[in-house]
């Protein structure tokens, strides 16, 4: 089952302070002040849906979720591009998983991966389907696989694992990620993305004692993904994983 969705939530954001009486500022000295603000914001998204074949036949089981991030060239506002790489493009030609699969898509490359709005999609989407949020998977291609290590390094509670692919990030932050199995994809002659973007990311983890394993392509230049996402060995790794209860607890 394939479904365009697109979610639009507003948020309500307070800022705690503690209430004050406004001192009056004189020129060339420092005073105590306060501030109390009422911001709302909207996040929208547009994204793929797809439910496993079995999703309705079973009302009480909870489904494990990949959630999948686009690389630059799928980005705007035409949905029907997320479908050219990764898991869409497998579903769109006609392959069953066992997961629920989501997959949104940035408005533009410029912008990328907003972690406020992929962290409210992802609230949504358990809010309305059935998901076993011990089982929450992470991959992403280029842009996208910079987009996986970013999220997953803020919020490394939410995911049983991740598996970024041709990416990169800031390697001092990935020791958030200890506690969270990674397997890390990259082609040997990426002109786009240097293999050791990939490399420093894994041996940060492995500084830190985590579960990290490398595949280097030894003759695949930037498209590092299709076969990756053509390997079941991927997807029989992902349910291997269940969220840490230590993690699930943070």
């Amino acid at each position: 089952m394939k479904i365009v969705q697109s979610l639009g939530l507003s948020l309500l954001t307070i800022a705690a302070v503690t209430p004050g009486r406004a001192l009056a500022q004189q020129p060339g000295e420092q005073s105590a002040q306060s501030l109390e603000k009422t911001i709302t914001r909207v996040v929208k998204a547009n994204y793929l849906l797809y439910l496993p074949k079995e999703y309705g036949k079973e009302p009480a089981k909870k489904w494990p979720l990949i959630m999948f991030l686009h690389g630059s060239g799928e980005s705007g506002d035409d949905i029907e591009k997320v479908k050219v790489h990764g898991p869409p493009k497998l579903v769109a030609a006609g392959k069953e998983f066992p997961f629920i699969i989501v997959s949104p898509q940035a408005p533009t490359s410029r912008i990328g991966w907003q972690l406020e709005t992929l962290n409210t999609l992802l609230d949504d989407v358990i809010a309305k389907y059935r998901v076993d949020e011990d089982r929450v998977y992470l991959t992403g291609l280029s842009m996208g696989g910079f987009g996986t290590w970013t999220w997953a390094s803020a919020n490394p509670a939410r995911f049983a694992a991740i598996a970024p692919i041709c990416g990169g990030g800031d390697a001092f932050r990935v020791r958030r990620l200890k506690d969270v199995p990674a397997w890390v994809f990259h082609g040997a002659k990426d002109p786009v993305v240097p293999v050791k973007m990939s490399q420093d990311m894994v041996d940060a983890l492995k500084n830190v004692g985590a579960d990290v394993k490398l595949t280097i392509y030894p003759e695949a230049q930037h498209d590092s993904w299709t076969e990756t996402y053509d390997n079941p060995d991927l997807y029989t790794w992902f349910l291997s994983h269940a969220r840490k209860k230590s993690e699930a607890a943070k």
